[in-house]
């Protein structure tokens, strides 16, 4: 398992009671909420607009392969939130999904 390369997160297992707050995911009912089935869509909030306890709260809950594997797979990114998960979690762009879907899509000429 890789460490991640960046001081920013490094010390998340001494924030084990770090929760993602219920405002990223305002549309759904906590309460009957499958944490492990959502993962995808919970990295992305927190990637969108995450606060450290966010992110130490995914790390906490998803481990760093989880994290990594649920960024691998989010159809869409904008460019800062993919540059940030590159350098962050030590990825490649092609590695990703959204980098590799928008490199696919027809580029229309200017005018």
């Amino acid at each position: 398992m890789q460490k991640i390369e960046t001081m920013l997160f490094e010390d998340y297992k001494m924030h084990p009671d770090a929760q993602v707050r219920q405002s990223l995911l305002w549309e759904f009912d906590l309460d009957q909420f499958d944490w492990q089935t959502m993962r995808d869509t919970v990295v992305q909030r927190v990637m969108e607009r995450g606060r450290m306890d966010d992110f130490y709260a995914i790390l906490n809950l998803y481990g760093e392969e989880g994290v990594k594997a649920a960024l691998k797979a989010i159809p869409y990114m904008s460019d800062k939130n993919m540059n940030f998960a590159c350098v962050t979690f030590n990825l490649g762009k092609e590695e990703l999904k959204c980098y590799t879907k928008k490199q696919s899509a027809t580029q229309h000429w200017s005018s």
